[in-house]
């Protein structure tokens, strides 16, 4: 199988259901999104303790899936998709709620860049709102289940935590944001 096909070159894209939309159609927006989100993670699990690494690869694949179903499009024929289970949802919950009580209560907000992995969490974590707002808007104009964006949205939330457990376990610190009262210098 070639990796290019020439049928995209004006602007347009097959979706697995059949059917072709455009390239800024809501759809492939969130899909491409998800695809953005999956490779930062891939960057983020080079960075972690081998520990971390399952889980991510776990939902780099719980990614992949609600991506072929936005794929798939509203196909009349039969798909053989793989299944999403809310159970994803309870899972990031439970395993924020059990990073959360491993480590310090959040006193500020916290600015991104404590270590590198921190770092690209937090990279992650505005791709993942990023794509959140795309499947929201997909939303607003095609069905789309509500599971996903549940599960878009909670991830944000643990990506978060990650990333201060992160610091935590590397020994790293977090950086409080302060406020400044006046601008140290002028601006032209």
């Amino acid at each position: 199988m070639k990796i290019y096909t020439r049928t995209g070159d004006g602007g347009e894209t097959g979706l697995l259901g059949g059917g072709r939309v455009s390239k800024a159609d809501p759809r492939i927006e969130a899909y491409g999104t998800l695809d953005e989100l999956n490779a930062v993670l891939g960057l983020l699990i080079q960075e972690v303790t081998p520990e971390e690494v399952e889980p991510l690869r776990h939902i780099q694949t719980q990614l992949f899936t609600i991506g072929s179903h936005l794929a798939a499009g509203r196909s009349e024929k039969p798909l053989s998709l793989p299944t999403f289970s809310e159970e994803e949802i309870a899972w990031l919950e439970a395993d924020i709620d059990k990073r959360e009580a491993a480590i310090p209560p959040m006193r500020n907000f916290i600015l991104p860049g404590s270590c590198r992995a921190e770092a690209w969490t937090h990279l992650a974590r505005t791709v993942c709102r990023r794509a959140e707002r795309r499947l929201v808007a997909l939303a607003a104009v095609e069905p789309v289940p509500a599971a996903f964006i549940k599960y878009i949205n909670r991830l944000s939330d643990w990506l978060f935590v990650l990333g201060r457990h992160l610091t935590h376990v590397l020994g790293a610190q977090e950086i409080p944001w302060r406020p400044e009262k006046q601008h140290p210098t002028k601006l032209s």
